[in-house]
């Protein structure tokens, strides 16, 4: 765990806010000139605490109406089958997020999708690039909670 400060804390927090804010709008939230308020937030990035700042997209007014869930199994565990899933997951961009899991479940797949036909397509590409011995999807339903801010109550 990285030690902050309160001002890194509030920066932080202001950042996940909205990343847009400009160094001297932030330097006033944070009571610091613009440019203690720059190398502060050059240490974060340095420091690997910032990855990256983003603009995030509403991807139902982008037409992808439909976010699986999918749970993947399978009984190949080596290297070359780890670089090959890899490599055709890095080139799906409907695949948001990869995750290796302990448990039942070997990984878990956030895909978005335009319609449960497209996410017909984007399965039957998966499966023909990786040998998988199980998919199980769920589709979203509602979103209940969504957000990007990590808590920084005890950082």
């Amino acid at each position: 765990m990285s030690i902050l400060d309160a001002i890194d804390v509030k920066l932080l927090r202001a950042l996940q806010a909205d990343a847009s804010l400009s160094v001297g709008a932030l330097a006033e939230q944070v009571n610091l000139s613009r440019s203690a308020c720059w190398r502060r937030i050059k240490e974060l990035e340095d420091r690997g605490v910032i990855r990256s700042r983003v603009t995030l997209l509403n991807g139902e007014q982008l037409g992808h109406d439909v976010t699986v869930i999918a749970l993947v199994r399978t009984n190949r565990h080596d290297e070359k089958w780890l670089r090959n899933f890899t490599e055709t997951l890095d080139g799906m961009p409907e695949v948001l997020e990869f995750y290796r899991m302990s448990g039942d479940v070997d990984y878990l797949l956030k895909i978005v999708a335009r319609d449960i036909k497209d996410y017909d397509r984007i399965y039957r590409r998966l499966i023909s690039k990786v040998d998988l011995l199980d998919v199980s999807s769920s589709f979203v339903m509602e979103t209940l909670k969504w957000t990007t801010e990590l808590p920084l109550e005890s950082a």
